[in-house]
């Protein structure tokens, strides 16, 4: 597997950058929908004999737009970047989302990023993709610049999951809703986050339930309350765990923040880069009015994990 090369803004592309296939789009949780995308991206790589390029834009358009007010992230940049490598993408480019991008119009991005910049001889889009200022560049406004410009446009349809469409959104509820049997089925694998390790309060400990603690950097959480998980990157196989992830409201935090109880499991994992794989929701978060009100429940939500892995 080759590593995909990220691009950060278009300063940083070079001349060696120019000819490639593209596709552009935020890819948020690359769902079964994306992945349909990226593959016809590299089928028209192979059949152009171009290199491929995945555009994505930081932050989110919606957290531009609306803030603390827009959809919880299912993926940060680093973990798209991870997985379109996985998916054996050439280069990835990250365009920063500011106001200057959000005024441009389609033409003006077509002409100066795609065409001047990356000399673009093909574009793949989904079939209800839309950018630019107004939301202008659609399927038919793409083909007219590409005549004049000389590209080819391609489509691709979308894709449906029991007769409705899977996108972005669909996965959120399902995340939310903790229905993570249909976010699997919609994402074509289980719904992780993924972090790295880092020095908490010690609150945990002292509880007697030491937890590995995991900055998850999103202003809105897809996913609150007390779970039953399995942690990979410590070990072969998935450790089992519980894991709390909101602002833990019995000490006041105010950080977003994920936290992680391995059971039956006693290592310094520090700094350790790890995925949690989401299985079953305990409980919503809510505020104890002790530590030991605090305490005595997470002896039941352990005992409850417990029984679960020994079932499955």
């Amino acid at each position: 597997m080759t590593m995909a090369e990220l691009i950060c803004n278009t300063h940083n592309i070079k001349t060696r950058h120019r000819g490639c296939v593209v596709t552009i789009g935020n890819f948020d949780g690359i769902h079964q929908g994306h992945q349909s995308v990226i593959q016809s991206l590299l089928k028209l790589g192979r059949q152009f004999q171009q290199p491929t390029c995945v555009i994505l834009f930081e932050p989110h358009p919606q957290e531009f737009f609306y803030g603390d007010k827009a959809p919880a992230r299912l993926m940060r940049l680093g973990e798209k970047v991870k997985y379109l490598q996985q998916l054996n993408i050439d280069r990835v480019l990250c365009l920063r989302f500011n106001k200057q991008l959000a005024e441009c119009t389609a033409e003006s991005f077509v002409k100066k990023i795609l065409v001047d910049k990356l000399g673009m001889k093909g574009l793949i889009i989904g079939d209800d993709f839309r950018f630019g200022k107004g939301r202008q560049g659609d399927f038919g406004f793409l083909q007219k610049l590409g005549h004049e410009y000389g590209f080819k446009v391609f489509s691709t349809p979308t894709v449906l999951l029991k007769n409705e469409r899977i996108g972005s959104s669909r996965v959120r509820e399902a995340v939310k809703q903790a229905d993570f049997k249909l976010a699997a089925l919609l994402l074509g694998r289980p719904f992780r986050l993924s972090g790295r390790v880092i020095y908490g309060d010690q609150r945990g400990r002292l509880l007697g339930f030491p937890t590995a603690n995991i900055r998850l950097r999103r202003k809105v959480l897809p996913l609150q309350g007390v779970f039953v998980v399995n942690v990979y990157g410590l070990a072969a196989i998935g450790l089992p765990g519980i894991a709390n992830c909101g602002k833990r409201p019995t000490i006041n935090g105010l950080k977003n923040l994920l936290e992680v109880h391995l059971l039956d499991f006693d290592q310094n994992i520090y700094d350790r880069f790890i995925e949690i794989e989401f299985l079953k929701k305990i409980r919503d978060e809510k505020k104890f009015e002790s530590l030991e009100a605090l305490k005595q429940q997470i002896t039941k939500d352990v005992a409850l994990a417990k029984k679960y892995f020994m079932k499955n």
